[in-house]
């Protein structure tokens, strides 16, 4: 405020506020908080900590700003900073947001109990940005975001993968999703007995048909892909997307192939405040590509078909990865079998999770015919091997569909076990309600457990990898009682 005493210029550690409008560039965002700084005699290396909004968390001009200033960047929802009250702004912004000013308000907010804005905020065309210092130290760093709000990594590394953290031997392997004991005996006999075949070349005829009839679509309706991680691959190289919307946190390989293709991505956060669901309006109007989990991998959340259905519009590619969909008893909110929603809406599978078999590399995916016949062509010849295509007719039987089921079950009762145990675990927070083959949990020092927990002899998998998350995620793997058992007493050592 104007009678307050000026903040010493020995980079005193404060909080960055930011309000910004769509699209806003980072040069701007910077010349906001440049001015706001300038009016206290300091510079860019006093800001310890860049808030906002988190519906603007996927703002890339936001996201280069605070990489510029070289510190952590965080957003929290709405109530929370309309709960802070920010001192200035407009009658707009409070109308549309509840709070008049998100600059001051997130600044506050982050800042901690008794922190003090030092003066009212500074506006351009399109920021606001506002300073504030905490209460009880003026020249310490936020630790962390306080509760409602979350510290997001601001450059994930989008190519780590479950698989890397159990390269070492003798890990007990909560980080990899893939169902343990698989493939199942019949299975494997199945696989082996293909191998008398390996001099012809493959022909997936047999196979097409088989998903074809197993989701009640024509067989010019699927596309049989080497893992689903190469159907996102195609998708990327194929469609000329205007402005392509990656839901996250969920898996990284679409928003990276993507982005080797050359698109831009926009990326919709999802916040653990509404426990990772997909809420209405969160999805941009003029995104012609959106890819989006379900279950979403790493957050377990299920999304409703009805919600996703809604997605789809004329003119847009919707694409839904259901790879774990199968751990859903039932598969009851599956759109594998839909075909009359608008636009193109294509549907991810992957045999690698149930049936064990990360290896052999074998997926595909549903699509209106015309758009399999494009993704096709990109393919290279006979892409599928002989043994995948064995695995995907194979699994595609009615026995297999029970068994899989059966499996599902199992989890399901496995999952609730887990969670049951997370429970009396001293910090940790499952957000929302987990419906797949893993639970992500937010654990305060998460990184520090980790590594502890390898140590002791467990893999789990980081979740600061993942858009929208920071360090403080951990996901973990759905395992039988007697194993959950010995780990949680190992993470309650460490707890």
């Amino acid at each position: 405020m104007d009678g307050a005493p000026r903040t010493p210029a020995r980079a005193p550690r404060l909080v960055l506020g930011l309000g910004l409008r769509r699209g806003t560039p980072a040069a701007e965002l910077l010349r906001a908080a440049d001015a706001a700084l300038a009016a206290h005699g300091l510079d860019r290396t006093a800001v310890a900590l860049v808030a906002t909004l988190d519906s603007k968390l996927f703002e890339p001009g936001l996201h280069a700003a605070a990489r510029e200033l070289g510190v952590p960047l965080t957003g929290h929802p709405a109530a929370v900073l309309a709960a802070a009250g920010a001192p200035g702004g407009s009658a707009r912004v409070a109308a549309a947001v509840g709070t008049p000013s998100v600059a001051e308000a997130a600044a506050l907010a982050s800042a901690g109990p008794g922190a003090r804005l030092l003066a009212p905020r500074t506006a351009t065309a399109a920021a606001t940005a506002a300073l504030a210092a905490p209460g009880a130290a003026h020249d310490a760093p936020p630790a962390a975001p306080p509760p409602g709000g979350q510290q997001v990594n601001q450059q994930p590394d989008l190519r780590h993968h479950g698989d890397a953290e159990v390269r070492s031997a003798g890990l007990v392997d909560l980080a990899v999703n893939v169902r343990t004991g698989t493939p199942p005996p019949w299975l494997h006999a199945r696989l082996a007995a293909t191998l008398a075949d390996l001099a012809a070349y493959p022909d997936g005829t047999a196979a097409r048909a088989a998903v074809a009839a197993r989701h009640g679509r024509p067989a010019e309706e699927v596309l049989l892909t080497a893992g689903a991680a190469e159907a996102f691959v195609l998708l990327a190289r194929v469609l000329r997307p205007r402005r392509a919307s990656v839901v996250h946190p969920q898996f990284t390989e679409p928003e990276a192939a993507l982005r080797d293709a050359g698109h831009p991505v926009h990326r919709v956060l999802l916040a653990p405040e509404h426990g990772f669901r997909l809420l209405p309006g969160a999805v941009p109007e003029d995104a012609d590509l959106v890819v989006v989990g379900n279950p979403t991998n790493p957050t377990s959340i299920l999304h409703p078909a009805a919600a996703l259905a809604e997605l789809a519009r004329p003119g847009r590619t919707l694409v839904v990865d259901e790879a774990f969909i199968d751990t859903d008893p039932g598969e009851t909110q599956s759109l594998a079998a839909v075909r009359d929603l608008p636009g193109d809406v294509v549907v991810l599978r992957s045999l690698t999770k149930t049936w064990g078999l990360a290896g052999l590399r074998i997926g595909y995916l549903l699509a209106p015919a015309p758009l399999v016949a494009a993704l096709a062509a990109a393919q290279p010849l006979w892409p599928v091997s002989t043994p995948a295509l064995a695995a995907a007719e194979v699994c595609s039987t009615p026995a297999a569909l029970a068994e899989a089921d059966r499996a599902a079950r199992t989890t399901a009762a496995h999952r609730d076990h887990l969670l049951a145990g997370l429970a009396t675990v001293p910090g940790l927070r499952v957000h929302g309600t987990p419906a797949a083959s893993f639970v992500l949990v937010q654990l305060p020092g998460a990184a520090a457990v980790r590594a502890r927990l390898r140590e002791a002899g467990y893999a789990v998998r980081r979740g600061d990898t993942f858009p929208g998350l920071g360090p403080d995620w951990l996901r973990l793997a759905v395992r039988d009682p007697a194993t959950t058992d010995a780990f949680l007493k190992a993470l309650h050592e460490m707890c």
